[in-house]
Parts: C-alpha cells; structure tokens; sequence
C-alpha cells in the first residue's frame, strides 16, 4: 500500500537500504584508513574544523593533540563555524590551541560564522582570517531562562523545594528571582566574562581595556573585525591554508589533511543514510510544488 501511495519514497528507501548494504560489505573488506595521514605524502597542513554549537571539546581536543604529536603535519588550520557554545569546552579548546602553538603554528579561518565561543577558540590562534562578511566578535557571556510561575498559578500547581542553602535553587522557573540571586548572577556572568575577556587579550596580544571595550556582546563583520584588531587577514579557507604553508615552510603544493572520521556502527549508517536520502526528497519535493505524505493521494 506505501509503494502504491508513494512510489519514488519507496524507491529511495529501498534503494538505500542497498546502497548501505553493499557499502557495509565494502567496508569490512577494504582497510577504512581513507583520509588519514598515513596515506597522504607531501608537505602537509593539517585542518580541524569547529562546527555548530560548542557542547562537548573532547574530539577536538584529541584532534588537536593528534595533530600535535605528528610531526608530518607542519602546521594546523582550525575552521571554525560556529556560533559559540558552553564556556568551559570553549575554554579547553583554547587551552588545546595554545599547546599546540608552542609546537606548530596554527591559523583560524573563520567561516559564515565564528562568534562567542568561535571567537574565543579563534582567538588562541597565531593569526585569524574572515571572510569580508563573517560574522563575528560576540565576545560576551549570556544566562538566561524562562519563567513558568503565572502559568504555575493559572492552573493551581504549587511547587515543594527542600533546599541545602539560600541560592541551591536560583534561577528557578517556578519563583520570582530574589534581588540578592539576580545580584549574585550578575557577579558570576562578570567573572565568567573578565575570564574571556583576559584570553582573548592574551592570544591576540591586545591590551586588555581594548578588548573589554570591544566585548559588549555586540557582533562584528569580518571586515570590521579586522579594522578593529581582532583579525589579522581577509580570505577564504584556502588563502588560510597557503597562509600557514607559509609559516611553516612549505614549499609547493600542500597536502590537506582532516582528521579520520569516527566508525559508525552498521544501525548509525544505515540511519544516517537513510535520513540523508529522505532529507533529499523532502527537499526536492517542496522545491517543485510537490506534496508529501498526502493521505487524500
């Protein structure tokens, strides 16, 4: 009844449940090492990229430290789009870059997006470059949340808390805020800020007072980035890669290397496939006019 009622849908999905099967089979005959280092030759500039929301620093912390430790990468390039993320993965990151640093150089390039945490990583690099319309900067810290207590009153439910001591439940979405949490708040988000703040004028070698006037949260343009001091070059991500080519050396042609890709498991492929191709047809679909799952077809 589905093959009859979507027929191209049905197609895709068998159609992909082959392709991941064949691709399995594939793969447990020939070695996964694609892409890694050991297969490449040449002088060689390594690129780790920093993609979407900085939740978790662990793969690109070990990255970082592969690339650290292989003395056939003569330099790095971190590729950054990113909106920024958690304060502490961004803060090992940094500290990551910063290892490296005193080994090989590193440069950022900066994509459509590399703010707030994005900016924080680019920061510990020896020279960042944006593209002219990047948007950047963001250098500031933000705490928020919603408070649910007149819908909690609406509908009569009264919130118990049993509490250690007096801030154990700041913040609650069940309680008005009491000055003295809002006070305590706003001390942390401070030093959570002069902590940024401190980093970025340590890796960009920048007075202080001249970032702190700069880190008001407010987003800047590559181009006024750069204007500004917090970027060194205007380029794309290859004229970042030839840029640290030549800190390092590199004469002629450089080899591009990315780190390996995890495994997945046989259920992660397949999944993944899949979803990818239906994403595909969705899109496709709506881009013609087309409707999809119609019950009334």
């Amino acid at each position: 009844m589905f093959s009859r009622r979507h027929p191209f849908l049905f197609f895709i999905l068998v159609f992909t449940g082959i392709v991941a099967g064949s691709s399995i089979v594939l793969s447990l005959i020939v070695s996964e090492n694609i892409g890694s280092v050991e297969k490449q030759s040449g002088e060689k500039v390594g690129v780790i990229e920093i993609n979407g929301a900085i939740i978790e620093s662990k793969t690109i912390l070990d990255n970082l430290k592969s690339f650290r430790e292989d003395d056939s990468i003569k330099a790095i390039v971190v590729r950054i789009d990113s909106p920024g993320g958690g304060v502490g993965p961004s803060q090992e990151i940094f500290r990551a870059i910063e290892k490296v640093r005193a080994k090989k150089h590193v440069i950022a390039s900066m994509g459509a997006l590399a703010a707030s945490g994005g900016y924080y990583a680019a920061s510990a690099t020896e020279g960042i470059m944006a593209n002219p319309g990047t948007i950047t900067g963001s250098i500031g810290v933000i705490m928020g949340y919603t408070n649910f207590k007149d819908i909690f009153d609406k509908i009569g439910l009264v919130p118990v808390v049993i509490k250690s001591g007096a801030f154990k439940d700041t913040g609650s979405p069940v309680r008005e805020m009491r000055e003295d949490e809002k006070v305590f708040l706003q001390d942390f988000v401070n030093k959570i800020h002069e902590q940024f703040v401190h980093d970025v004028s340590k890796g960009r070698n920048m007075e202080y007072a001249i970032v702190k006037k700069l880190a008001d949260g407010r987003i800047y343009t590559g181009n006024e980035a750069m204007t500004l001091g917090l970027v060194d070059r205007l380029g794309n991500f290859e004229d970042a890669v030839e840029w640290a080519g030549e800190l390092a050396g590199i004469e002629g042609e450089i080899s591009v290397i990315y780190p390996p890709k995890p495994k997945l498991s046989i259920m992660e492929y397949v999944t993944e496939s899949t979803m990818d191709e239906l994403g595909k047809y969705f899109i496709d679909s709506k881009l013609s006019g087309g409707y999809i799952f119609n019950p009334g077809q």
